[in-house]
């Protein structure tokens, strides 16, 4: 046998091991996980793609025959959702809080009446156990702005369902929902298009 070839088996043993070591890891820590329940999850940041993880995530739920919910803050009814383009095609329950953003509006009184009822929807959704999945995408900003009370959100977010799952999107997620949250992602941006004056595009950005 050539050195050559000696190594190269000798390479892929040792490859062979690392991958087994690394496998007995993983089914020990997947034989542990044997609690289910619902899920709040929470994806934050100032990176773009976090309301697209949010409807990407509704998606899969509908493609296993779950019902979601969503309500869209801060969405304008001028602003094109191409997710919900696809979604609206399902039975699916849907709110939009239509104002748009707040230096658009300019108008702090209708923005925290449009605030309110979408919270209500929201509420309806948290408390309905045939609603198997809610997306409250950029409700963090109704929290930042003072729009809706957070210890109403923390209630209904804990009285929920016990196999509902929530998902919150938005930048600065405050920290009592980040720790009340089960699964966190912070979505950071390294780079972004509209710093170099591309503006945002049809099916790319909304």
């Amino acid at each position: 046998m050539s050195n050559e070839l000696h190594q190269q088996q000798s390479a892929e043993e040792k490859h062979k091991a690392r991958q087994q070591k690394i496998k007995a890891n993983v089914d020990k820590r997947v034989a542990k996980a044997t609690k289910e329940c619902g899920v709040l999850v929470v994806i934050t940041g100032n990176g773009k793609g976090k309301s697209t993880s949010g409807f990407g995530t509704v998606l899969r739920a509908l493609g296993h025959g779950l019902k979601p919910g969503i309500v869209q803050f801060i969405k304008g009814s001028k602003w094109e959702c191409g997710e919900m383009n696809i979604l609206k095609q399902f039975p699916i329950e849907h709110h939009v809080m239509g104002t748009g953003f707040t230096w658009e509006t300019q108008d702090k009184a209708t923005d925290i009446a449009a605030a309110k009822v979408a919270w209500q929807k929201s509420k309806a959704m948290l408390a309905n156990p045939d609603i198997d999945i809610v997306l409250l995408d950029e409700m963090t900003y109704m929290v930042k702005y003072g729009y809706i009370n957070l210890d109403e959100i923390i209630e209904a977010l804990t009285s929920r369902p016990p196999m509902q799952h929530v998902l919150i999107t938005g930048r600065a997620c405050h920290r009592r929902l980040i720790e009340l949250a089960d699964t966190v992602s912070e979505v950071q941006p390294t780079k972004h298009a509209f710093q170099d004056g591309i503006k945002a595009q049809k099916g790319l950005d909304w």
